[in-house]
């Protein structure tokens, strides 16, 4: 075995970064690359929440007025088909009464 040449340490070894004082008041460490703060963190997970229930909210209420507006149109066509049965009823009798009022004149 010869120790000529220095040893490289491996690529990814931790460092220490910081210098820790005895009896010293902890501090919230800072935010290391590639993590983030819990606020941060909460406003990203509400944000996505807000998407999804955004997009599902959209769809489901779509669904929902697309049924009572088929529901509200059947009920409606009994309803329509007594008034225009009533209206054309109506409009033949006055055509009928005016028509014979011009001919006995």
């Amino acid at each position: 075995m010869t120790f000529d040449a220095p040893r490289q340490p491996p690529r990814f070894v931790p460092t220490l970064t910081e210098v820790v004082q005895p009896n010293s008041v902890p501090v919230a460490p800072a935010t290391p690359l590639g993590f983030m703060s819990s606020e941060a963190l909460e406003d990203q997970i509400i944000h996505r929440v807000m998407q999804r229930i955004d997009l599902s909210l959209e769809r489901r209420l779509r669904e929902a007025v697309a049924a009572m507006v088929l529901q509200q149109t059947q009920s409606l066509v009994p309803r329509l088909r007594e008034e225009i049965e009533f209206v054309v009823r109506q409009s033949v009798s006055d055509a009928v009464a005016d028509e014979l009022a011009t001919r006995v004149l």
